[in-house]
């Protein structure tokens, strides 16, 4: 009799079956639409300059992305040689990264690596920046004398104070190399 009636208290195997399924499906579908979330926004503006919803057209796009139309020296920046000045007074740029948990968002426009908890710092003028996230941009989405690269990337620090500092780096695809295409 309470073989019986344990038997009766398990739920059956189908049961069982379904609710993992119901388990199995939320792990990937939820993270896959967040994921979604996160990248239809930023299909909204493109870094290609002749792009319908490129650089050019950015302030028209959305009345809160207006100032984007009005400025002269905002993305995306060409770094042209009569405005550049070199800052000797800042010293090196002293670095301090460390390992740390990160996450990689394909957000549509560029790929992004936030971090999790410390991934270390900068210091810049004595101030610790910590850097936040990194992304990359191809093509870029600043110049050089009106040059343009194949990629760039974003290092993104803030300091306590809520100030942000910016490290970009420009990729060239270079030459074949035999070794690393072995």
């Amino acid at each position: 009799h309470r073989d019986q009636e344990r038997d009766n208290m398990r739920p059956s195997r189908g049961l069982r079956l379904a609710v993992l399924l119901l388990l199995f499906s939320a792990s990937v579908l939820l993270p896959a639409a967040r994921a979604q979330e996160e990248t239809e926004e930023e299909e909204e503006f493109s870094y290609l300059l002749d792009a319908e919803n490129g650089p050019v057209h950015w302030g028209d796009i959305k009345e809160e992305w207006s100032a984007c139309g009005k400025g002269n020296m905002q993305s995306p920046i060409d770094l042209a040689s009569p405005r550049v000045s070199l800052v000797r007074g800042l010293g090196y740029l002293n670095h301090s990264y460390v390992p740390a948990n990160a996450t990689i968002v394909n957000r549509g426009h560029d790929i992004m690596v936030k971090f999790e908890g410390d991934a270390g710092s900068v210091s810049i003028a004595g101030t610790p920046y910590f850097l936040r996230q990194l992304h990359w941009h191809s093509p870029t989405e600043h110049s050089i004398n009106g040059r343009r690269y194949d990629m760039e990337l974003h290092m993104f620090h803030e300091s306590a104070q809520g100030k942000a500092a910016v490290i970009g780096v420009f990729y060239e695809v270079g030459a074949h190399d035999a070794f690393l295409h072995k």
